[in-house]
């Protein structure tokens, strides 16, 4: 499936509200209507997946079958390579309920101490997206986006959400944490800068026409 969509209601599959705001911010200029997942009063599916596609099909649809419009959902993470991979697709979880990112950036940081992780080539990490297009009837198509980065020790920065404050990017001077959403995003690149970005500049590429 490659589906052109005009612009008209879209569901965004997620009650994280940071996650929200930056997708409906890279939705802004194609003129759709955009709702949350929260503000239609969808439940949250158990994330069953395995890796961030599973999740974000999931996802998106459930918005998509629950609400008759097309869905986009995210599922993202950070993986950290002297973690073997974790937490991934649980870095939510690594939260706790109710979400609590400072206790999660903290485990992260003990972890990357017992694993002797203290020298920046050896926490060497990356933030991965996986955006899902979910039609109302089954369709779903997905596109990944990727950003290298290192996990850096205090937090960085009030802005952004998750763990974007212990996250320097490669080429960067700024830790997420310490971006503006429009920084955060980079489309000066050409590329995006955050994996969502790269991730959405693939969806647009495909299913969006010019912006408005």
């Amino acid at each position: 499936m490659t589906r052109r969509l005009a612009p008209g209601p879209l569901v965004v599959a997620s009650h994280n509200r940071g996650k929200t705001w930056e997708i409906a911010d890279l939705l802004g200029p194609y003129g759709f209507d955009v709702k949350s997942a929260a503000d239609l009063g969808l439940p949250e599916p158990e994330e069953t997946g395995e890796t961030f596609e599973e999740n974000a099909i999931l996802k998106g649809r459930t918005a998509a079958d629950l609400s008759g419009l097309p869905a986009l959902a995210d599922d993202s993470g950070l993986a950290i390579d002297a973690l073997g991979g974790e937490p991934g697709i649980y870095s939510a979880r690594w939260a706790g309920e109710p979400r609590d990112f400072s206790k999660a950036m903290e485990k992260v940081e003990e972890r990357l101490r017992a694993a002797n992780a203290t020298r920046p080539e050896d926490r060497r990490a990356r933030f991965v997206s996986a955006l899902a297009l979910a039609m109302p009837g089954g369709e779903v198509e997905t596109f990944v986006g990727v950003v290298e980065g290192t996990i850096v020790w205090p937090p960085r920065g009030s802005q952004g959400f998750g763990y974007d404050p212990i996250f320097l990017p490669d080429g960067q001077e700024r830790t997420f944490g310490e971006m503006s959403v429009a920084d955060k995003h980079g489309w000066e690149t050409g590329e995006g800068l955050s994996h969502r970005a790269r991730a959405f500049k693939l969806f647009a590429s495909k299913c969006l026409g010019e912006p408005a």
